[in-house]
């Protein structure tokens, strides 16, 4: 059976995700970093997660070598920081706050929760990679009242009723 990338891409942009953002060092000490909404938490015990960066991603590629990265969750008033780290570009981080995580890796100012991880595995599958992480280290923002949600190609927020 063949399956059509652009209807396969349109039905499963009918799953809403989480937003993130995956930070890291590049080789040269200077920070990179790109969107995701493919995040999932994978194990307990021991403590991993993973994330899937395309095979034609620019800015994993600069990460990996350091062997950590930091994964923000964002809020859901953080849109400037989803498309900003959505696109391929130099000066992502011009003007932009942010802290070393415990690895070195960026957390960013004002996200909803952070979770530091060295490296444990990247696997090849299909056109992406598929990155484990052992969490070394997180924390959360209790005053984040929704979530940033990806839906249909377009981001919104998710908050809890009652």
């Amino acid at each position: 059976m063949s399956i059509d990338s652009a209807n396969y891409r349109q039905v499963l942009g009918h799953f809403p995700t989480g937003v993130t953002v995956i930070t890291g060092m590049d080789t040269e000490g200077q920070p990179s970093g790109l969107t995701i909404g493919s995040f999932t938490s994978v194990s307990l015990d021991p403590p991993l997660v993973g994330f899937l960066p395309a095979l034609t991603s620019r800015s994993w590629p600069a990460i990996q070598p350091s062997g950590a990265f930091c994964v923000n969750v964002l809020g859901h008033d953080q849109a400037d920081l989803c498309w900003r780290f959505a696109k391929e570009s130099e000066g992502r981080y011009a003007d932009l706050d942010w802290t070393p995580g415990p690895t070195g890796s960026p957390v960013l100012a004002g996200v909803a929760a952070w979770i530091d991880c060295t490296i444990e595995q990247v696997y090849e599958m299909g056109d992406h990679l598929f990155v484990l992480g052992r969490v070394q280290e997180m924390a959360h923002a209790d005053e984040v009242a929704n979530a940033m949600v990806f839906f249909r190609g377009k981001v919104g927020g998710f908050g809890i009723l009652g």
